[in-house]
């Protein structure tokens, strides 16, 4: 099983200790998003757990309990995002230096290849077109450069809960555009060269349009060969059926919460700055669960070979 911590909300920046302590505990409790009846039980112990994936835009409150977590012997690596965005766009993230900064610590204590860096997603506004892209990203592919090994990229979508963020962004004078193919084909073929020139991989996030031609592979952020190329370990997992069809991810169990992320990214998909701050109100680091008390004693059952079912 590989646990995703989390695509639901930012754990390393804002749940550090409580993920420390369901580790020490050896596991923890989920509450269904879409059903908050439906709670269930996740084991986080060592023989349980194939690797975990780390998702975030700040890893500093994490950096202390690293050597704990190292302790633990489960392959982890982790998905950071650094963009950079003006905030108006981003309100709580990290000042961008303090950010790379971070990314560089973080990668000199645990190598190059276990931090993949995210520029995701693309926003072209009026103050963050194409030029601004293509300048943000060579200061940071220089910056991170052999930090890490991989970037991933994705041109971001409307999501439900970013409409009414980008609504009121407009009322501001900052107006989400929509670049024609020959406009992203001249962005996407600019960022894979300054990825090379400073030895980066560049991949795609879950993208509906086919960026092989300018030299983007589709990727997978919880990717099966990449645990074995950096690893070691073979985990036989098919395509998360839960995440969108361009999404090229293999199984894993979420252990976060949508809501609960206080970043304030106007173009987040997992929730609002309002309803983090609200939610976080409810978290308890000595409970099971992320938001609210959420216990169960019933265990899941285990096939022949000892895996969770």
């Amino acid at each position: 099983m590989i646990i995703s911590a989390s695509r639901r909300t930012d754990i390393p920046a804002f749940y550090s200790a409580w993920f420390m302590r369901r580790l020490e505990a050896e596991y923890c409790t989920v509450v269904n998003p879409f059903n908050h009846k439906q709670i269930s039980y996740v084991s986080l112990k060592p023989e349980d757990v194939d690797a975990i994936v780390f998702w975030t835009r700040n890893a500093k409150p994490l950096l202390p309990y690293l050597t704990t977590l190292n302790t633990k012997k489960i392959p982890y690596y982790f998905q950071y995002t650094i963009t950079g965005y003006p905030k108006i766009l981003e309100s709580n993230t990290p000042d961008l230096n303090e950010a790379i900064t971070t990314f560089q610590i973080l990668s000199e204590q645990i190598g190059a290849d276990r931090v993949i860096w995210r520029y995701d997603p693309i926003c072209q506004t009026n103050i963050t077109d194409c030029e601004w892209h293509i300048k943000q990203f060579t200061y940071l592919a220089q910056a991170l450069r052999g930090k890490t090994k991989r970037v991933i990229i994705s041109i971001v979508d409307n999501y439900r809960k970013a409409e009414q963020n980008f609504r009121a962004l407009a009322t501001q004078g900052i107006v989400l555009e929509k670049p024609s193919l020959e406009e992203i084909g001249l962005l996407m073929q600019t960022l894979a060269k300054i990825a090379q020139e400073n030895n980066i991989e560049i991949f795609s996030c879950a993208e509906r349009l086919d960026l092989t031609p300018y030299g983007i592979k589709p990727g997978k952020c919880i990717d099966d060969v990449y645990l074995k190329k950096v690893f070691g370990i073979s985990v036989k997992q098919n395509k998360d059926k839960g995440q969108r069809p361009e999404c090229g991810c293999i199984q894993s169990k979420d252990i976060g919460a949508y809501d609960t992320c206080l970043h304030g990214c106007t173009y987040c998909y997992a929730g609002t700055l309002k309803a983090g701050r609200t939610n976080y109100k409810e978290h308890d680091i000595n409970s099971p669960s992320l938001i609210g008390f959420h216990d169960i004693t019933i265990k899941p059952l285990k096939n022949e070979q000892g895996k969770l079912f």
